[in-house]
């Protein structure tokens, strides 16, 4: 294998900067994850101080933005390389096969991921679309890495509905070095923005907790991620050290039946 994870997310270091200013206007506030359902939207109150303006739930705790990270060296979306957004068959819930010419399975722990998107003022965002995608169990990127360069698994977009939430099935992805076991997340206005891979709102990453992802590692074909994954930690992570607390994925579920990972998250629009 040819791939270097390293140098392509320390060439991505400086789009992190995006991510500095929006904790340092978070001042400690954080989303609220959840388990299974979105959480119901609670009444809110704006403030203008100056030029900034913060958005402020009933308990008067802030709903900023999610903030914003890399998209890695490996998106997909036509701004390196290869643009799978274009692509007929990108829009689906189960990201485990690949479409088009090739039909190969990512192998892995079934993983759903649930997402509901937000606004700024707690309401949910009807009709935002998300593209989502990450590595298979090796560490792999469809698209670009050597092994899986003629795949396109482990990537795919869905619709928010009337309540902001859409799901993914995927696999568990593995850990590779340098980095925290994550997921890649791109959100669009509209389904027709992202499948022109249009003007996007945000980038961001979800993170999985420690204890999950332990337990998956323990599990066959995982191997090489639990050698990777005692390499580092959230604290030496180049996007999660300086703060997780918006990002980290509420889990249910076990090895044997699959997880699930929930995140509820605010964007500007």
């Amino acid at each position: 294998m040819t791939d270097n994870h390293d140098r392509g997310l320390q060439f991505d270091l400086a789009t992190l900067i995006g991510r500095r200013r929006a904790l340092s206007l978070l001042g400690g506030a954080g989303l609220t994850l959840v388990a299974c359902a979105p959480s119901t939207t609670t009444a809110t109150s704006t403030t203008t101080t100056g030029s900034s303006t913060t958005t402020t739930t009933a308990d008067g705790s802030p709903l900023e933005a999610i903030p914003e990270e890399t998209a890695g060296p490996y998106p997909g979306d036509g701004s390196n390389g290869p643009n799978a957004l274009t692509q007929s068959g990108i829009v689906r819930s189960d990201i485990r096969s690949s479409f088009g010419s090739s039909t190969r399975t990512a192998e892995g722990v079934q993983l759903t991921i649930d997402l509901t998107v937000k606004k700024e003022d707690g309401s949910a965002f009807t009709g935002a679309a998300v593209y989502l995608w990450h590595c298979d169990i090796n560490g792999d990127y469809s698209m670009y890495s050597d092994r899986v360069k003629d795949e396109n698994f482990l990537r795919g977009v869905q619709e928010a509905d009337s309540s902001g939430r859409l799901k993914f099935v995927s696999v568990f992805p593995g850990a590779y070095s340098g980095r925290w076991p994550h997921i890649h997340f791109e959100v669009y206005p509209s389904l027709a923005e992202a499948t022109k891979a249009g003007n996007k709102i945000t980038t961001s990453q979800l993170a999985l907790p420690e204890t999950t992802c332990k337990e998956v590692y323990g599990t066959t074909g995982y191997t090489q991620s639990v050698r990777n994954m005692s390499r580092t930690s959230l604290e030496q992570d180049m996007v999660f050290r300086d703060g997780v607390d918006e990002q980290m994925a509420t889990m249910s579920g076990n090895a044997q039946s699959g997880y699930t990972a929930s995140l509820a998250f605010a964007v500007q629009g």
